[in-house]
């Protein structure tokens, strides 16, 4: 579904990630995750999360899966961001569960197609809700969910192992369906 999003005049583009592309998204993931998480979470937990995250094995098996759906945003044809959504098992309900893109690609819009893109994708399957968890501390990310829709909902604490924690809010956006018959 670049459809879009890549005319000449525009040169973003997102595409579905390919079982080539895991090794590169890891490494992306690892320089996005060690510019912003500094001061929000420890370091040790950013190695670990990113371990635990963005194992190319781990990533290739949830893409053989048919409810994870992971998308590369691609900027002149330089990988500079990433999502990843499946449905919760919850009627009516998906999970944006990763969402990020490069320091240097920010506020340009490309977190918005992304969100877009799993809103999209998330009618598609039926949903009329999208989730996701957010670190409490991470404003910067809550402003730029709440500018797309989304509200807070709640907030959890959930031990992640290693002695880690995860301290969120939960932030929900409804998903706008349409009828397709008219």
């Amino acid at each position: 579904m670049s459809g879009k999003h890549s005319n000449v005049r525009n040169p973003v583009r997102i595409e579905p990630l390919a079982s080539e592309d895991v090794e590169r998204l890891a490494a992306l993931a690892g320089d996005i995750w060690r510019a912003h998480y500094p001061g929000i979470i420890s370091a040790a937990q950013i190695e670990y999360m990113l371990a635990q995250r963005y194992d190319p094995a781990v990533m290739r098996e949830e893409l053989r899966r048919g409810d994870i759906w992971w998308d590369k945003l691609l900027v002149d044809g330089e990988m500079a961001g990433f999502s990843s959504y499946f449905l919760t098992g919850v009627p009516g309900e998906m999970k944006l569960d990763k969402l990020y893109v490069h320091q240097h690609r920010q506020r340009q819009g490309c977190g918005g197609m992304l969100i877009a893109r799993a809103a999209s994708v998330a009618r598609a399957q039926g949903c009329s809700r999208l989730t996701l968890a957010v670190n409490r501390q991470n404003r910067p990310a809550i402003a730029a969910y709440l500018k797309h829709g989304f509200r807070i909902a709640g907030a959890a604490v959930k031990d992640i192992g290693g002695g880690f924690i995860m301290d969120d809010y939960l932030m929900e956006k409804a998903i706008e369906t349409t009828d397709e018959r008219r």
